[in-house]
């Protein structure tokens, strides 16, 4: 019998980024959100990043999948940013769940820009996509 995680993305792991299909075979359990104890933040506008606080944070939309332990050490973990590292985060509904999230050191790279308000990566992107066309014009 194959032991199963839940593992909660926030990134490009989600239904349509690129790193999605390391999740094909996983069960989408469906949305959710962190608990508001953290600071999200992009990375050179390629990826997103979790980082916990003590005060001020936000919480932080994603999704939930169950998983086997294979599927994630086998196709997920090798593709993650090496400015991320796996750990166990707070969901809004108080429960945990796997996650990725910064390297401290990671916090201080360039290209480092807190994206706590922009309503997600989602969000983030539709916002970068609606500014570089608007800079076209």
């Amino acid at each position: 019998m194959s032991e199963t995680v839940r593992m909660f993305v926030n990134g490009q792991a989600m239904r349509g980024g690129s790193l999605s299909d390391a999740l094909d075979d996983a069960v989408f359990i469906g949305p959710a959100q962190t608990a508001p104890a953290y600071r999200f933040f992009s990375v050179r506008d390629e990826f997103p990043g979790l980082w916990p606080v003590p005060t001020g944070g936000r919480t932080v939309p994603g999704e939930i999948y169950e998983l086997p332990y294979a599927m994630l050490r086998d196709r997920l973990l090798p593709r993650e940013p090496e400015e991320l590292e796996l750990t166990v985060i707070e969901l809004a509904d108080g429960s945990g769940s796997l996650s990725m999230r910064m390297r401290e050191s990671a916090l201080t790279l360039g290209g480092v820009v807190d994206i706590s308000d922009a309503g997600g990566w989602l969000g983030y992107r539709s916002s970068l996509a609606a500014r570089l066309r608007g800079s076209s014009s």
